[in-house]
Parts: C-alpha cells; structure tokens; sequence
C-alpha cells in the first residue's frame, strides 16, 4: 500500500462480465486512498500489490449503475472512471445499497477535493466565471460516454457540484409517476391524458395505523373495472434504506411483511433501475370460488437527491411471461412506493412509506362483487403496516444484510409453448422498446467489464457465484464419486417409506430444506440451500438395550459391513438417548470412495479436536407440538462441543458415537421429545462445518427424515465383542 493517508476502506464486490457473455461477482478488499482507488484479493499487509488501481483526480467520477441481480443475488453497482480515460475504470459492487451509498459519498469527496484544489490552482493564472449550464467537457469527450455518465457531467466545470442521482434509462414509457403533484396550470399545458393532477385525494378510512385515501378525480379513459387510485400512508421506524431494501425483495422475506404476496420471480433486467417482474396475489377473499391472480408488470426505481426512493409498477405484456394455468392476470393501471426521510424521533429513524395502487382485478368478480376489488386492494395497501410491525419487531438492523433470492420466470402455459414460434415476431416487435435499451446498456457497461480479465485465472476463489444447480454440479464433479451405488444391498431394521404420511419410518431429507454457508459467508453471512448430498444415506437402525451400546458398526451383516465388502466408506452417526431402557438410532451413509484432500476425508482422517471444531447438525421438527419445536429449534449445533462423541475409526468406516445424555440441556430436550416421539416429524442434516474460503460453500454428508417412530419398534442387536474390531482413532 503506498503511503497516502486511507480515506475508507472494506469488502466489496467486484462486478464484471466475461468475454463469453457470463456475468461474475468476486468479494475483494477496496482501499479508497486520498489520490488513489485500488482493490485486493485479501486485506492488504506490508507492501502487498494490488490486482488494480485507478488514480483519483477532478477528472474522476462515479456512475450509479442501479441494481444488478446475479443468479438472483441483489447487488447495487457503482462504476469508477475517468473522463480521460473513460476506458480504464473499476466497477464495484454492494449487497446492500447503504454500503454502496457510502462508498459513493466517499470517492465524489475525495473527487471533490481535488477538484477544488485544481480551481485554486487555476485562479492564480486565470479568472473564471462559473455558469450553472456550462460544461466543458461534453464537446469533447460526452459523445461516446454511456448514458449512465452523461447526467453526472452536468454542472462539470463547478466546483462542489451537486450530482444528479442517476435514474437508468429514465421512467419507462407509459409508466405514471404518481409521486410527483403536478400543478393544474402544468396539467393544462399537457396534451397527454395521463398527466392529470392527483393531488385531489379524500380520507377514506383510518385501519392499522393507517390513512387510506381514494382518488376524487374521475378518469374516462379507463374501463369501469379498473378502481380508483387509493394509497395508504404511514410511518415505519426504520431508515429509507432498509425500507427500500425489503420493497424491492421478491423473496420468501416479503411474506413477512406482505400478506397478499405468495409468490414473485424476475422476468427480464432492463437496465439497473428497470425490470420486469411476476408476482402472484394472495387474496382472501372466497378463495374456494375466486380464481387467484397474478401480475406481469415494469418496476422502475430511483433515488431522489433527498435522500427519498421512488418505485413505481404498470403492468407490462412480456413474451416469457404468458398467462399462468389456473392464474387470471390482473392488470396494475398505476402503483408503487414513495419512501421519503423524516426527522428522528427519540434517536429512532422515521419514515414515511406511501403505497399507491390502481388495479383491475378482472374476472368475474370485478362485475358482479362491488366489494370484491376494494377488499382486495385494502388488503394489498396493509403491506405498509406489514413493515411497520416488521421493523418494530426485530433488531436485525446491525445484521449482515439479507441477500433476496429472485429466479428468472418462463411460462408454464402449454398454449405459450405450442404457439412459441408463431409469437416470436409478434413479441419481437411488442418487446423492441425493450431489447434496445437493454443492448445500449449492455454496449455501454462491457466496456470496463472486459477490462479486468485477467482476474479470471488467478485462483480458485475466482469462481462464479453460482446458482444451486451450478454448486451442485461443481460438487459432484469435485468431490462425488460417479458411480451409483446399489441400494438394494443394504438393509436396517427400521424401514424406509418415502409417502408422506407414513408411520415408524424414515426417509431421505431433500437437502434444500436446509441452508448452509456459501461461498461469501465471511464477508456477508449469506447461506444457500444445501442441495445433493456428499454420501447415500443407505439405512437406518432402531436398537434398545438395558445399556450402552458402543461401536454398532461391528455388528455382522450391518451396513457399514456389506459397504466393506463392496470396497465403499461409511460414516456411521450413533446417536444415543440414555435412560431405563438405552436406545440407539443408527445411520449408515455410504459412498464408494473419499476424495483426497477434500474437507470430508480431512474429517474423518483427522484427531479428535478437529473432529469436535467441525461435525455439525442442524436439527428440525416440520411436524410437532410446538413446544416441542420451541425447544428443538433449527439453529446448527457443534457436536463435538455440545456433547461427547467417540470417534471410531476402521480402514472402511468411522462411527461417531454420539452420548446425548453426557448435556444436561440435551438431555432435558430430549425427555421432551422421547414423551411424545410418536408424534414427531424430525430432520436431521449431517455436515463438517466449512472454516475457510477454500472449504465454502458447504455440504450436506447427508441428511433424514424419520416418521412417527414407536419405541416398542426397537430391537436389541446382537454387539458380540470383536478385540480385533475395536480399534479407536
């Protein structure tokens, strides 16, 4: 590092596309210094280099390039150049937007700075006469800038200047912004129809805390079916940030909030403020008899020099987003959030949340239910108590930042599929607005994205974020034996049943119902679902006896001993629940080899410490009372540090012997559960907890699901004692 004074500095997101089209992020350490932006593969100590430097002067300036999603992670990009050298530039990303609003701050001071310092400079030779419309650099060099820029440069030759917040490609056509009153005489001027004064609202009623207004004005351009406009209004004791954040999310987060959201996924990215969204309505009204609805609409954001966020929605046809099977597509005339700052209140931040919608639900409802429309929109409105109440009720604001999941949407209409070639001109021309914005922006950000390829190739953490597909097929490539194993071969005496509803059975636990850590968990915590599993849960034994039983897997014609006779490695979990009469459950998972140096093999290889730091579960009961529940949890739990396991170790096995009883907690939980085991659904996931980046994302060893077990179902094994068999790591 050089030895100018650091001006901020952390973890952040290196945003980029490859030249074969693929998108990536990295997480790489940023050094913002007070002539210099460098960025590194790890926290810079000594004289380490960094992999790229971008030299700060009054030339600089930071674009705002929105939100990106990649494989669904929400990232807010920011992209660093200079007018000289528009071509040599860094681009770094957030998973939250203060963060990236931060640095922002940061680096246009540090602009502002040496800007301020190159006027002084130029006054003692010259005068100069700053005008407000001036701009000396747009004759020469703006032509080829993206549009992105080009707002930034407004106002360039001023010195402390006041940046316009970059809005994207500007409000889509035919999209209302409701959010700004426009005067009558403004209206007047206005030949289109939709530029109509909205300022005329009347208090409708007061419910949750909230005001709610209709619209007085009547509009005659509309059909009958489409409502009035009518907002909700109130104050959420959280910052504009966080609001925005949650608003923006279509993941299962917004069902904490939003009590008419089932379901959201992205269509189409427009640009970084642009993008067009599915999202299924839960309403409740006569759901036996009312077909649900769904929505396909544009949602444009920005964000106001006040510090304020604007979203508007208006429905949008799109080619990859037919009508949904079962589903009758409402249509949003005009709608969104206005999420303005206000003062502090007792040190707590205070926001004002406005939520405007005018829908027409259509279908038969609409027609002949006057209140079916209203009930539905009122209970759409309520979302804004939703995050009010969500706020007041966490202290999750100094929390890593949640990271919102959306997956890309294709249509599961059959008639969309059947007629797919016949439509594609028609969509093409529905849709050309569209696909040239997304190619002017594509033309003007790969630019600086080509630019740092040659991060591609310099170590294993430079890997995409993949989606769960890609890290599974990763890891069956990396560390999955090919072949299958025959199943067939094993036995245990507790049988598997995959019905659901079945009694005194197990079986294999999808790993996605689990969350693990992922490849970014150091710096943001997020976690992805587990996905395939390491090793084949192969069987399961229920055992009783008057006392402990040790080292089960040396017990003939067990599983783990058919494995050792096929040349396959099992890894035997023996949980123990002492008491009057001791039982055992006992499972085998099996796979045909270990994969050297691999975090697994390093597991059952290693000494005991290592294997107490690292052998993870992450309980859960899906079905049970719920104090049962309560006390069981679904929080992940080290073994090896909560109770005593015994490590068993053979050339084709090693058992862990885990004494429940040795924790009193445990073993008080475990009284609870035992009393009313009969009526449980538990599962249970297996896994060496990953340390390092090397070792992430996480895997599942395996994981189960076991049914209603009956405690007279227990047998009693036949553990004759084998000297030569009983070898302890």
């Amino acid at each position: 590092m050089s030895n100018s004074k650091v001006v901020y500095e952390g973890w952040m997101v290196r945003y980029g596309r490859r030249k074969i089209g693929r998108s990536f992020i990295h997480m790489r350490y940023f050094v913002l210094e007070s002539r210099l932006l460098a960025y590194y593969k790890k926290k810079p100590q000594d004289n380490v280099v960094p992999i790229k430097t971008l030299l700060i002067d009054g030339n600089c300036r930071v674009e705002d390039r929105g939100l990106k999603t990649q494989h669904g992670h929400m990232v807010y990009v920011l992209s660093v150049y200079n007018k000289k050298e528009k071509y040599h530039r860094i681009t770094m990303a957030a998973f939250n937007i203060q963060e990236a609003l931060i640095w922002k701050e940061k680096i246009e001071s540090v602009i502002d700075q040496h800007q301020e310092s190159q006027a002084t400079n130029d006054s003692k030779y010259r005068s100069f006469e700053y005008k407000s419309g001036m701009d000396d650099g747009r004759n020469s060099s703006s032509e080829h800038e993206s549009q992105f820029s080009a707002a930034e440069d407004e106002d360039d030759s001023r010195p402390n200047l006041m940046r316009r917040t970059t809005i994207g490609n500007g409000l889509p056509e035919s999209v209302f912004d409701w959010t700004k009153e426009l005067d009558s005489d403004l209206a007047n001027q206005n030949s289109n129809n939709q530029a109509f004064s909205r300022k005329y609202w009347r208090l409708l009623q007061c419910q949750n805390g909230l005001r709610i207004f209709e619209e007085l004005l009547e509009v005659d351009f509309l059909p009958k079916s489409c409502s009035r406009a009518m907002k909700a209004v109130g104050v959420v004791e959280a910052t504009c940030e966080e609001i925005f954040e949650l608003v923006m999310s279509m993941d299962a987060t917004r069902c904490e909030w939003d009590c008419s959201f089932q379901y959201g996924s992205l269509v189409e990215e427009v640009d970084g403020h642009t993008a067009i969204l599915y999202h299924r309505l839960q309403l409740d009204w006569f759901p036996t008899f009312v077909w649900p609805r769904d929505l396909c609409y544009v949602r444009y954001w920005r964000r106001n020099d006040d510090g304020s966020y604007v979203v508007l929605f208006r429905s949008r046809e799109h080619g990859n987003c037919g009508p949904q099977p079962g589903f009758v597509r409402a249509h949003i005339e005009s709608g969104g959030f206005n999420i303005s700052p206000m003062k502090p209140h007792n040190g707590r931040p205070r926001t004002q949340v406005q939520h405007l919608m005018q829908i027409d639900l259509k279908g038969w409802g609409v027609g002949y239910v006057s209140s079916f429309q209203q009930h539905c929109l009122l209970q759409m409105l309520n979302s804004v108590a939703g995050l009010r109440e969500y706020f007041s009720q966490t202290d999750e604001r100094t929390a890593a930042p949640r990271i919102p999941v959306m997956v890309n949407m294709t249509s599961t209409s059959s008639l969309a599929k059947r007629n797919q070639k016949f439509q594609s001109s028609s969509v093409h021309h529905r849709t050309a607005s569209l696909d040239q914005i997304h190619a002017a922006n594509r033309n003007a950000s790969l630019l600086d994205e080509y630019s740092e390829e040659e991060e591609d190739f310099q170590g294993a953490d430079q890997e995409d974020l993949p989606s769960t597909i890609e890290v599974e097929d990763k890891r069956t490539a990396n560390e999955e034996p090919q072949d299958q194993i025959d199943l067939s071969i094993f036995s245990g005496n507790l049988r598997r049943d995959d019905n659901a509803k079945a009694r005194n059975c197990w079986r294999i636990s999808d790993g996605n119902n689990f969350r693990v850590r992922s490849k970014h968990f150091p710096y943001d915590k997020s976690k992805i679902p587990a996905g395939k599993h390491l090793m084949d849960l192969v069987a399961v034994d229920w055992f009783k006896d008057t006392k402990r039983m040790d080292h089960v897997a040396r017990r003939r014609g067990c599983a783990a001993q058919v494995a050792s006779e096929k040349g396959n490695f099992s890894l035997v979990f023996n949980l123990q629940v002492p008491g009057s009469t001791n039982y055992s459950m006992v499972f085998y998972f099996v796979a045909n080899e270990l994969v050297p140096g691999s975090l697994l093999q390093r597991f059952v290889d290693g000494d005991d410490d290592f294997r107490n730091s690292r052998l993870k579960l992450i309980p859960s009961v899906p079905k049970g009372s719920w104090i049962v529940r309560q006390s069981v949890g679904s929080t992940p739990c080290l073994l090896g540090k909560a109770v005593d396991c015994n490590y068993i170790r053979h050339p084709n096995y090693l058992e862990v012997d885990v004494d429940i009883g040795s924790s009193t907690v445990a073993n008080g939980v475990l009284g609870l559960v035992v009393g009313v085991i009969t009526s449980l659904v538990v599962d249970m996931a297996f896994l060496v907890q990953a340390n390092s980046i090397e070792e992430l994302p996480e895997r599942l060893i395996g994981a189960v699901r076991v049914s209603h077990i009956e405690l007279s179902s227990a047998i009693v094994p036949n553990l004759e004692a084998d000297p030569s068999d009983s070898v302890n790591s």
